[in-house]
């Protein structure tokens, strides 16, 4: 691959979206956005970020089943594909080698 081609949010959400095994979805994505960054997350950022990772081949999303919270409605659940698996490497590889090149500044 030539680069990740993502943003910095798209990194949170692929990152989050593999973290949260069997339970990812719009809501648990923002709210663990929010608990790890300490920063506000809106649903509509988030389902931005899930197309643009679908269409990128980096997640993928299937239908979950039923729950008596939601009304008997289905979530749309999404998981990390192996070429968005990948990409979060190589964006960590490109930081880690970015961070250990970081001279030792004194202020």
């Amino acid at each position: 691959m030539k680069g990740t081609h993502l943003g910095e949010f798209e990194e949170l959400v692929l990152l989050t979206s593999a973290l949260l095994i069997n339970t990812a979805y719009s809501v648990t994505i923002a709210d663990e956005i929010e608990k790890q960054t300490n920063r506000s997350v809106t649903l509509s950022t988030v389902h931005t970020a899930l197309y643009r990772l679908e269409k990128k081949g980096y997640v993928e999303s299937y239908m979950g089943g039923t729950t008596q919270d939601r009304g008997g409605r289905r979530k749309r659940l999404y998981r990390i594909t192996a070429n968005g698996f990948d990409v979060l490497n190589q964006a960590k590889d490109i930081r880690n080698r970015m961070w250990s090149m970081m001279p030792d500044y004194k202020f």
